[in-house]
Parts: structure tokens; sequence; C-alpha cells
């Protein structure tokens, strides 16, 4: 599940109803007479309004073919022999992973190679593996050894959504109270069907500072 963060400012607050047609009721309305600690205060209903963010699907496969090696340490010797050398080294290790060599693509920039071997299933014996050894110019080395694995992003869309069943107080003036008396002089004046309310399942008031609030897609 989706979660979007949304602000909530000092002096506001944050209600969503059981019934989305109570919210569209009391942000139609707009303004709305509140009594908080017998100070009437008019305060401000409006619809909660989500940042803009996009929705993807992410695909993750795991090659059974492939594999991903880094840390590979910078030899005064050719590319050419540095990929035979890689090629040698993980067919020699068929009794603990590996297998026949198909292709060595090696990078010296970033000091990474990815192997891909003949037989499917041969990478799966490198999953839990971090290390691996690796001998080359007279000296043993260790390197990482990972799955290759493939990302694909599908249905990428934008979204920008309003809250269906929460609505947002506005200029909710400070009073003496502590911040859980006024909430809940709140939550009782919108839970009342005369005042245009229903039942709430959740409310949030912010006296000072600002706070950040997740809605869940």
């Amino acid at each position: 599940t989706a979660k979007i963060p949304f602000r909530l400012n000092q002096n506001q607050a944050l209600l969503t109803f059981d019934d989305e047609k109570v919210a569209q009721r009391l942000t139609k309305k707009g303004k709305h007479s509140v009594n908080l600690d017998n100070e009437t205060v008019d305060v401000k209903a409006v619809p909660v309004t989500l940042e803009m963010g996009i929705k993807f699907e992410l695909h993750v496969t795991i090659s059974g073919r492939k594999i991903y090696i880094s840390e590979i340490p910078e030899l005064p010797i050719p590319d050419e022999w540095i990929r035979d050398k890689l090629e040698l080294n993980f067919y020699k290790t068929e009794q603990g992973g590996g297998g026949q060599v198909e292709d060595v693509t090696y990078n010296r920039q970033s000091r990474t190679a990815v192997i891909t071997f003949l037989t499917p299933g041969a990478s799966n014996n490198f999953v839990g593996c971090t290390k691996y050894p690796f001998f080359a110019h007279g000296r043993s080395y260790r390197l990482s050894a990972s799955p290759h694995v493939y990302s694909l992003l599908k249905n990428c869309q934008p979204y920008c959504g309003v809250s269906k069943k929460t609505i947002l107080l506005k200029g909710i003036q400070e009073m003496e109270e502590d911040e859980e008396s006024i909430q809940d002089m709140i939550e009782i004046h919108f839970q009342k069907p005369s005042n245009g309310g229903g039942e709430i399942e959740t409310i949030k008031y912010v006296s000072k500072g600002a706070t950040c609030v997740c809605f869940e897609e």
C-alpha cells in the first residue's frame, strides 16, 4: 500500500469520517462555527488535496545464468587477460558453484564484471556467497559476487488525488486549553448530525509547529 505524505500546519486539524458523504457535505458548506472553550470560533473546512506523485510497478527478475562481480583488483595487464582469468577462475569453481562460462563482460573503470554461464541455474550457487576467491598475478584476492538482477518499471502513472473521507480545518484560533482538550471539542462538534457531522474515524489537531501525516492509497 502506497503511503502519501501530507503536511499538517499549526492551528489546523484533519478529520477522517466513516462516511465520505459527511466529509463532502462539510466541505461544501465551507464555514463552520465551533464552540471551543466557551468561545465561538469560525473555521473553514476544505478538501484535502494530496501532492503529485507517481505510481508504478517494479518487476525484479534474478538471472539463473548471470552473476555480478565487483571489487576486481586493478592489475597491470590487458582487459582481455583479466576476462580470461575471470572465466578460468569461475570455470574452475564448478564443484563449489559456477561452471562452463559463456561470456564475460568486464569494466575496468568500475572494477566490475558480469559473468554468464552456459548452464541455467548455475548462478543460484552464488546466492548468499558474498566473497569469492580470485587468483591472479601471483596473489589471492576476494571478489564480491552476487546474483545479476534485472529491474523493470511498468505502468508509470502520475497521480494527484483528493481524500474523499477527510477534511482539513483551517483558522482554528490559539486557545489556553491544551491540544488534546481542543481536539476533543472539535471532535464532539463534528460528530453531531445537527452540525452536519457524523462518526469520526480519526482526528489530528496541531496547535504548535507542524507535523507530517501519511495517507494510505
